[in-house]
């Protein structure tokens, strides 16, 4: 659908929409100490802070009150629409660091650091560290989540915004840990049990996308097109057999379904808002958020 710009009145497609995105002639007054744009020093909305209002109002975002610029001419401007990626760095440089733990031979301390265990859900920092740690000295388990998060978590936060995604993948990461703890204890599962992983937010994102549009195509290895709810459909039968049947090979069955439900409750909350297009492809170029399909 289209959108009109309220600061220089032009009709833009979704991709576009931002003044920073068409070009906008009031970016020339960025910088504007009279603040002719936008009443409040020439600061557009970046989509990703609610702190920016529309004209004649005051902001009170949470980003102002702490005294951050997310607005496009800031340091954090230039994560909008770029969170994906953002996450993704911190995953590979969380990555790093647990090998750089281990190897200096503190086993121990990375246990207390990246893993949420239920030996100690008390350590609130690794309810976060964990989404971004993975299984030290296995590729398969970080590559398979970067996979997933670098396709289809771009595709989702331009649709929903770079706010509304960070809060979805932190907010179903977090979430997603703890409860896999939580069934292991009501299971009574012996010993310790350990989460790592970004999979439950990975997840997240598609059930979300699954129930925005699903009958999205996914082109797995440039070929095969496969309906996304066929993927997130596949992923929750596994899960729930995993959960009610034996735990095998470590597989954090329970955070896989609680991610995957997080997601279908948000998309289900914002279907309303979205549109989306009808087909993803693995490789290839062309297409666009503005378009009828998205390539990757």
């Amino acid at each position: 659908m289209p959108y009109q710009c309220r600061y220089c009145g032009g009709t833009y497609c979704a991709e576009h929409r931002l003044p920073e995105s068409h070009d906008c002639p009031g970016l020339n007054e960025w910088d504007d100490p009279d603040g002719v744009w936008d009443d409040g020093g020439g600061v557009f909305d970046s989509g990703f802070d609610d702190s920016v209002r529309n004209e004649g109002e005051r902001s009170g975002g949470l980003a102002e009150r702490l005294g951050i610029d997310a607005g496009p001419g800031g340091f954090f401007g230039y994560f909008r629409g770029n969170m994906t990626y953002a996450f993704l760095a911190v995953i590979w440089i969380t990555f790093l660091l647990q090998h750089a733990v281990i190897i200096l031979g503190s086993v121990g301390l990375h246990q207390d650091l990246f893993t949420l265990s239920t030996a100690h859900p008390e350590y609130v920092w690794t309810w976060v560290t964990s989404v971004f740690s993975h299984a030290p000295f296995s590729l398969g388990h970080i590559a398979g989540n970067s996979i997933v998060i670098f396709f289809f978590g771009r595709l989702l936060e331009d649709y929903v915004g770079s706010r509304e995604f960070t809060w979805l993948f932190l907010g179903s990461g977090v979430l997603a840990g703890l409860g896999q703890i939580g069934i292991a204890i009501l299971q009574g599962v012996p010993g310790p049990v350990n989460v790592l992983g970004a999979s439950g937010a990975g997840l997240a994102i598609m059930g979300t996308l699954t129930v925005l549009n699903p009958d999205l195509k996914v082109y797995l290895y440039f070929i095969l097109p496969i309906p996304i709810w066929a993927i997130t459909g596949f992923y929750a039968i596994i899960s729930v057999a995993g959960i009610i049947g034996p735990v095998a090979g470590g597989i954090a069955n329970g955070a896989h379904l609680i991610g995957l439900l997080i997601g279908v409750w948000y998309g289900r909350r914002v279907k309303s808002r979205i549109n989306l297009p009808r087909q993803l492809q693995f490789g290839g170029g062309g297409g666009g958020p503005g378009g009828g399909r998205r390539r990757f």
